[in-house]
């Protein structure tokens, strides 16, 4: 799974209501000498559509059973991202494996402009307004992984201050 910042990780608490989107499904063959053996995985966003969202991967003999484990593996991995005003604040490029994502804000009343895999994620986070490209792997784990690892890599204004040590202002005006 992808390794995410030990400071963005946030703990589950029972007034956070998520809501959770199935982004793919995948049958599995094992042929052995008796036959073939039939498992599937399953990825899953889960995120309150107001800035937090997780990502995870469940497999099971069932389909059922693979959703349900990657719903909890999804719910152990939510990030708090910065979302200002229903965009992200500055364009971003991310790469994991074979998939390379690139997300920009737009205007508001532009929509999410983004194909299936990334989609989730974004609606998810609470993105409503962003363009996003996915070139490279159109592999969807590959892809969920790309664009949350994009999201993680996002600061808000506030954060470059603090880090920097200067205030707001010199941050936009230099």
């Amino acid at each position: 799974m992808l390794k995410l910042a030990q400071n963005k990780r946030i703990n589950v608490t029972a007034d956070i209501e998520l809501k959770d989107r199935l982004v793919a499904v995948q049958r599995v063959v094992k042929v052995t000498k008796g036959g073939r053996a039939f498992r599937f995985s399953a990825i899953v966003v889960v995120g309150d559509e107001k800035s937090i969202v997780g990502i995870g991967l469940g497999k099971s003999k069932d389909v059922a059973t693979s959703i349900q484990k990657a719903i909890e593996a999804a719910k152990k991995n939510l990030v708090r991202l910065p979302i200002i005003k229903g965009t992200i604040p500055h364009d971003q490029t991310a790469k994991y494996k074979g998939a390379i994502v690139l997300i920009k804000p737009a205007s508001s009343g532009t929509g999410v402009k983004a194909g299936g895999a990334m989609r989730a994620v974004l609606e998810s986070a609470g993105v409503k307004d962003v363009l996003a490209k996915s070139k490279g792997s159109a592999n969807p784990h590959n892809l969920v992984k790309a664009t949350l690892k994009a999201l993680l890599e996002l600061r808000d204004a506030r954060t470059v201050a603090m880090q920097r040590g200067v205030k707001m202002e010199k941050v936009f005006n230099g």
